[in-house]
C-alpha cells in the first residue's frame, strides 16, 4: 500500500535510523498512569480532604423565600384612573418587571434597614466595635465622640450595599409571581428580612399611589382658581356684548328674529287683503258700468236693506203694472205709483253706490296697512343684518365661554376623583407566601460533593504533573524530517554517503489527501440508455458515475476536502484550476475526473471541464458522439484554431473538447480558454482531464499554469510504483499535489455491442 511516511524512491541499501518519539501515544499514557496509580490516588484523597476542610470552614448561609403576586391590572374604583393601565401582554410583563426592580430600590431597602436596625448588625456592615470601644474608654473616664451625620450616612450606605448582595429577585416566567430570596447566616433573620422587605414594598407602593394622587389633586386644585376666573371673565364679556348689541330673546331664537318672522307673515296677509279689496271694487265697478242689475253683486245680495228695497221695488212694479192696465196714463194714482217705483230704484242705486264707496275705502285702508308693514319689515331687515354681523363675534365669545366651562368642569371633576383616590388602594399586589425559617442551609453544598470535586481535581492534577514531568525530563527530541532522495541519473554511479557532496535539503512535500473510488459509490450505465432529449447528460456517457441521492458518503467527503485544499492552494483566486494526472490506462483518469466534476457540481459549484489529453482525448470522443450534444447547447467559450465550442450539460458542468492541431498549440489554446473563463467569472472551478503521462514539454508548461494537482492511481497496478512514476514525471510541480484518488473500480470492458441498448 502507499505509505507517505517512507521515501518514494526506495533504496535497499539505506537502513532506517531509529528516531525518538515526539510525544506519547495512548498505550504509553495508560502505562505511565498505571505505574503512578498509588501516587495519583493519594493525591486524589488529599484533594478530597482539603476540599472537605475548606467546606467546613465556610460560613453557612440560609435562604428564606417570600412569594409576591404583582398584578398589573389595578382595581378600577373610579371611572378613570390616575395612570393608564397596561393592556397587552408585553406591556403587563414590563410592568411586573418594573415592580420587581422597585422591590430592591434604595427607598425600600433604607426603610428595611431602619426597621430591622441593620446599620447595627455586623453582618451588614455595622457592629459593636464602637460600643465596645465606648465601654473600654468609659472605664478610664473618657467618652467617645458621638457619631456625626456623615458617619451615620456612611454606615447606612454600607448596610444598603450589603443588603443588596443578600437579596435575589426572581420572576417566574409567564406569570405575575415574584420570588424574593434573602440569605443570612441566621435562618430566623433571613425569614424576618424577607417578610419585612415584602411588607415594606407593599406599604411603599400604597404610599406612592397616595402621594401621586395627592400631588395630582394639589396641581388640579391650583389650576381650578385660574380656570374659574377665566370662565367668569368669558361669561361676563359674553353678557355685556349681548346687551350692547341687543341680543335679547328666548333660548331658541332672538326677539328680532321672531319679530321679523311675524312681520313677514302679517305683510303677506295684508297683501292678500289688498288684493281681495281690489277684486271686490273691480267687480262692483264692472257691475255698475254694465247694463246688468247692479244689485247682483255679492254684497248687495247679502245686504238686508237691499233685499227689503228690492222687495218693495218688486211690489211697486207689480202695482204699477196692474194700474196701467186698469187706469189711464194720466190717472193720479198711476202717476203716484210710477213715482214710487222711481224712488225705490234711485234708493237701490244709492245703496249700491255706498257699497262701492265702502269697497274703495277698504282698498285704500288695505294699501296703507300693507305699506306700513312693508316699511316696518325693511327696518327689521336692516336690524337683522346688523345683528348677523355682530353674531360672528357673539358665537366666538360663546365658544370661548363653552370651552372654558368644559375645561373647568373637567378639572373640577378630576380634582374630586383624585382627592378620593388618596384614601383608596387600587394596587392588586399581595403576599401569597410568607417566608418561613429555612431548615437547611443554601451554601455551602453537602460535604460529599466537596469530597467528590476535591478527589477528581486532585487525581487530575497529579496525573497531569506526572505526564508533564515524563514529557519534559525524558530527553525526547524532535525527529528529523524525512527527505526524498532523487534516483541517480543513468550512467552516474551513486556516491557513498561519506563521499557524496552535501546537497541542499529538499523541501518537504505536503501529505496529500486520499480518496477511494469504489464500486459502492458508482452506478454503471451504457451509453444512450434512458437518454433524455433536453441536452447532454454526463451520467449517460457509458462511464461509471456517482450514485444520486448519497450526499454523505466517504468518497464525497474526501472530494470536498480535496476541493478545499485546492482553494487554499489557489490563494484566494475566484476560479482555481486543478489538473487530474495518472498512470496507466487514461480512461480511468478521465472517469475519475468526470466523477470529481460531478461531485463538485452536486455541491453547487459551477464547473468547467477541459479535455487536456491531446493524445487519447477520451472525454472529447464521448462528447462528440452522435446525439450527445446539440447546436443550441453550445456556449460562448471556444478553444483552438477551429473554435471547439463549449458544451453545456444538464448536470451543471460545461465541457470544452480537445482542440485540433499539435500538442503545443492545444496547450496554448487551453491556457487562453482558462484566462477567458477567469476574466468573465462564469465558473467556480476548472478541471483539466490530463495531460497524459509521460509529460511532454507542452504538458509540463500546461501544469505550470494550474493551481493544484490530483493523482489517479488504479489498484490494478502497483500504487507505489505508479506514485513514484508520477512524482518523477512532475518534477518541481510535485508541490502542487493535493490529493490522490485510488481507483478501485473493476476494469471496463473494451468491446461494446453496437446497435443495441442495455439497461
Amino acid at each position: 500500500m502507499l505509505d507517505y511516511n517512507q521515501p518514494i524512491h526506495r533504496a535497499t541499501s539505506e537502513v532506517p535510523q531509529p528516531r525518538s518519539p515526539a510525544g506519547f501515544n495512548m498505550l504509553e499514557l495508560v502505562s505511565l498512569l498505571w505505574r503512578r496509580k498509588i501516587a495519583i490516588v493519594g493525591a486524589a484523597l488529599l484533594g478530597a480532604t482539603l476540599a472537605v476542610t475548606v467546606g467546613k470552614s465556610l460560613t453557612p448561609r440560609y435562604t428564606a423565600t417570600a412569594q409576591l403576586y404583582v398584578d398589573p391590572r389595578e382595581l378600577q374604583l373610579v371611572d378613570r384612573e390616575l395612570t393608564p393601565r397596561a393592556q397587552d401582554v408585553s406591556g403587563m410583563s414590563m410592568v411586573v418587571e418594573s415592580q420587581a426592580r422597585l422591590i430592591t430600590s434604595n427607598s425600600v431597602l433604607l426603610q428595611v434597614i431602619q426597621q430591622a436596625n441593620l446599620d447595627k448588625d455586623p453582618e451588614f456592615g455595622g457592629g459593636d466595635a464602637r460600643s465596645l470601644m465606648s465601654s473600654l474608654l468609659g472605664l478610664d473616664g473618657l467618652h467617645v465622640r458621638a457619631p456625626s451625620a456623615a458617619d451615620q450616612n456612611e454606615v447606612q450606605l454600607a448596610a444598603l450595599d450589603a443588603l443588596n448582595k443578600h437579596i435575589t429577585i426572581r420572576k417566574t416566567e409567564k406569570s405575575f409571581i415574584v420570588d424574593i430570596e434573602v440569605w443570612s447566616t441566621d435562618p430566623a433573620k433571613a425569614a424576618m428580612l424577607a417578610n419585612t422587605l415584602t411588607n415594606t414594598y407593599l406599604k411603599d407602593s400604597r404610599n406612592s399611589q397616595a402621594l401621586a394622587a395627592r400631588r395630582a389633586t394639589n396641581d388640579l386644585s391650583g389650576r381650578l382658581k385660574e380656570l374659574r376666573e377665566r370662565l367668569r371673565n368669558a361669561e361676563t364679556v359674553l353678557a355685556t356684548y349681548k346687551a350692547q348689541n341687543n341680543f335679547v330673546g328666548t333660548q331658541d331664537a332672538l326677539i328680532s328674529d321672531q319679530q321679523l318672522s311675524a312681520s313677514n307673515q302679517r305683510l303677506s296677509a295684508a297683501r292678500a287683503a289688498t288684493l281681495d279689496a281690489q277684486a271686490r271694487l273691480d267687480q262692483i265697478e264692472a257691475s255698475r258700468r254694465t247694463a246688468a242689475d247692479a244689485g247682483a253683486i255679492p254684497e248687495a245680495l247679502q245686504s238686508p236693506t237691499i233685499a227689503n228695497l228690492r222687495a218693495q221695488y218688486a211690489d211697486a212694479r207689480k202695482k204699477y203694472a196692474e194700474q196701467t192696465a186698469e187706469l189711464g196714463p194720466r190717472h193720479p194714482a198711476l202717476r203716484q205709483t210710477e213715482k214710487q217705483v222711481e224712488d225705490l230704484k234711485r234708493t237701490i242705486s244709492e245703496e249700491i253706490e255706498r257699497f262701492a264707496q265702502s269697497a274703495k275705502n277698504d282698498l285704500t285702508r288695505a294699501r296703507d296697512y300693507e305699506a306700513s308693514l312693508n316699511r316696518a319689515l325693511e327696518a327689521q331687515k336692516r336690524q337683522s343684518v346688523q345683528l348677523s354681523q355682530a353674531a360672528v363675534r357673539l358665537r366666538e365669545l360663546e365658544r370661548e365661554a363653552d370651552a372654558s366651562r368644559d375645561v373647568y368642569q373637567s378639572f373640577l371633576k378630576r380634582s374630586r376623583e383624585t382627592e378620593e383616590q388618596e384614601s383608596l388602594n387600587t394596587s392588586a399586589a399581595r403576599v401569597i407566601g410568607e417566608a418561613t425559617v429555612p431548615q437547611r442551609r443554601s451554601f455551602p453544598p453537602a460535604m460529599s460533593l466537596f469530597a467528590m470535586i476535591g478527589f477528581i481535581f486532585g487525581g487530575l492534577l497529579a496525573a497531569g504533573w506526572f505526564v508533564a514531568a515524563e514529557h519534559l525530563f525524558s530527553g525526547a527530541t524532535a525527529p528529523e524530517p524525512t527527505r526524498r532522495e532523487r534516483a541517480p541519473e543513468p550512467g552516474i554511479a551513486k556516491m557513498p554517503p561519506e563521499t557524496a557532496p552535501q546537497a541542499p535539503p529538499l523541501a518537504l512535500v505536503e501529505k496529500p489527501l486520499i480518496a477511494r473510488l469504489q464500486e459502492a459509490d458508482i452506478i454503471r450505465t451504457l451509453g444512450a440508455i434512458l437518454a433524455v432529449g433536453g441536452g447532454t447528460d454526463l451520467t449517460r456517457l457509458g462511464w461509471p458515475t456517482l450514485r444520486s441521492g448519497f450526499p454523505l458518503t466517504t468518497l464525497l467527503n474526501a472530494l470536498r476536502d480535496m476541493r478545499a485544499a485546492v482553494a487554499r492552494r489557489a490563494g484566494g483566486k475566484a476560479m482555481p484550476v486543478v489538473a487530474m494526472v495518472g498512470a496507466g490506462e487514461t480512461t480511468e483518469r478521465s472517469v475519475t475526473a468526470l466523477n470529481f466534476a460531478l461531485a463538485a457540481a452536486r455541491d453547487g459549484s459551477r464547473v468547467l471541464m477541459i479535455d487536456a489529453d491531446h493524445q487519447a482525448h477520451n472525454l472529447s470522443s464521448k462528447m462528440n458522439r452522435s446525439g450527445k450534444s446539440e447546436p443550441s447547447r453550445l456556449g460562448w467559450l471556444s478553444i483552438g484554431s477551429k473554435g471547439a465550442r463549449e458544451i453545456k450539460t444538464v448536470n451543471g458542468i460545461s465541457v470544452l473538447p480537445v482542440a485540433e492541431g499539435d500538442t503545443g498549440k492545444a496547450a496554448e489554446a487551453i491556457r487562453k480558454a482558462v484566462a477567458q473563463a477567469r476574466s468573465t467569472g462564469g465558473y467556480d472551478l476548472v478541471i483539466l482531464d490530463g495531460p497524459a503521462m509521460p509529460l511532454s514539454a507542452a504538458g509540463r508548461k500546461l501544469l505550470d499554469g494550474t493551481d493544484a494537482l490530483v493523482a489517479v492511481l488504479p489498484i490494478s497496478l502497483d500504487i507505489n510504483d505508479s506514485m513514484e512514476e508520477i512524482l518523477s514525471a512532475l518534477g518541481g510541480a510535485e508541490r502542487k499535489l493535493v490529493g490522490v484518488v485510488l481507483n478501485e473500480l473493476a476494469p471496463m470492458a473494451q468491446t461494446r455491442q453496437r446497435g443495441r441498448q442495455y439497461a
